[in-house]
């Protein structure tokens, strides 16, 4: 079946679909109803795909960092930055890494201000959440997502996905912390810049979500070398060997 050219007409196919109800589209106005239906299709379609047989040497993915207003999203702290970097295997893809500020709706403390450099001003002026993670969405398509402490940014990104568009977050994560504890179970700390430091990355710019993802994506690098080294050939079997762990 065709799909409408006009807006309306989108929108009363989208509807018609299951995507968004008329009481959504009336309250959200049309952009928003369609993002909010963007990011719905985007979470069914990803339900369908399984990347777990693929090798990790072809495994295309966004390695990727949320900076935050604080560290409880279900009290009252929100995202203020989205970063992403698209990587296939043990390289980082020729395209446009993804950048976002998001407005919080709400004053970002003085010490996040510090840590991240995002001030008031800036995240006033930014776009809402709901284009934020359409656009982020958008950029990741169907990738596998790489994150370090992925926990933070798993919570923060169901809780927006949740708050904006009633539906969780469906792409498989994996977590650079997670593989580090299974390379070097014996290590005492497995924060960002330890790694960095112990595997000779160069450390830019600390709590920037974008130079952070840039700066996980070699990391994940360097565990990949380790990881082909011990026989692990696809997604599913490193989760089966980090499940043991």
């Amino acid at each position: 079946m065709k799909e409408p050219k006009s807006p309306m007409g989108r929108m009363w196919h989208l509807y018609k679909m299951g995507g968004i109800t008329p009481a959504i589209a009336s309250m959200l106005g049309s952009s928003n109803a369609q993002q909010m239906a963007f990011i719905r299709s985007m979470s069914r379609d990803q339900r369908k795909e399984s990347a777990m047989e693929t090798p990790l040497s072809e495994l295309e993915a966004v390695v990727f960092d949320l900076e935050t207003t604080g560290f409880n999203p279900y009290n009252g702290d929100e995202i203020l930055s989205i970063g992403g970097v698209l990587i296939k295997g043990g390289e980082l893809e020729d395209a446009e890494p993804f950048y976002r500020l998001v407005n919080p709706r709400r004053k970002v403390p003085g010490h996040i201000v510090e840590l991240t450099g995002i001030t008031n001003e800036m995240a006033e002026n930014a776009p809402d959440l709901m284009q934020g993670l359409h656009d982020f969405l958008d950029f990741a398509g169907r990738r596998v997502l790489i994150a370090h402490g992925s926990g933070h940014d798993k919570q923060f990104l169901n809780a927006a996905l949740w708050k904006t568009s009633k539906v969780n977050l469906t792409h498989r994560v994996l977590d650079t912390m997670m593989v580090a504890k299974w390379l070097e179970p014996r290590r005492k700390s497995y924060g960002l810049d330890e790694l960095l430091e112990t595997y000779g990355i160069e450390i830019t710019v600390r709590h920037h979500a974008l130079h952070d993802s840039v700066m996980t994506a070699k990391l994940w690098f360097r565990f990949l070398e380790m990881i082909r080294a011990k026989q692990v050939g696809t997604l599913g079997d490193l989760y089966a060997y980090l499940s043991r762990h």
